[in-house]
């Protein structure tokens, strides 16, 4: 009886997220971004791209908008920050 119940719970676990309906792009990018900062992760862009944009750079950490969107997470180059130093310091 424990068994049945426990899979009537987990069959309309799903549903419960369906619910909500789909999520705003700016609200779930602003969603990974607070949880990125809290671990105090520096130096990387989220991007909204189309859900058919192949993406060659980065990685998908979300859909939002009923999947017809994607949030793709790209870490900045660690040459990047390096050419910034190099143009803040002065030339000797």
């Amino acid at each position: 009886m424990k068994a049945l119940v426990a899979v009537g719970v987990l069959a309309l676990l799903p549903a419960c997220g369906y619910a909500q309906g789909p999520k705003a792009c700016e609200e779930l990018k602003s969603e990974i971004s607070a949880k990125l900062d809290a671990k105090g992760v520096k130096g990387y862009s989220l991007e909204i791209v189309d859900k058919d944009k192949e993406v060659t750079e980065g990685k998908v950490v979300g859909t939002c908008e009923g999947n017809t969107k994607k949030i793709v997470y790209n870490r900045k180059a660690a040459a990047s920050k390096a050419a910034e130093k190099e143009a803040a310091s002065p030339n000797q």
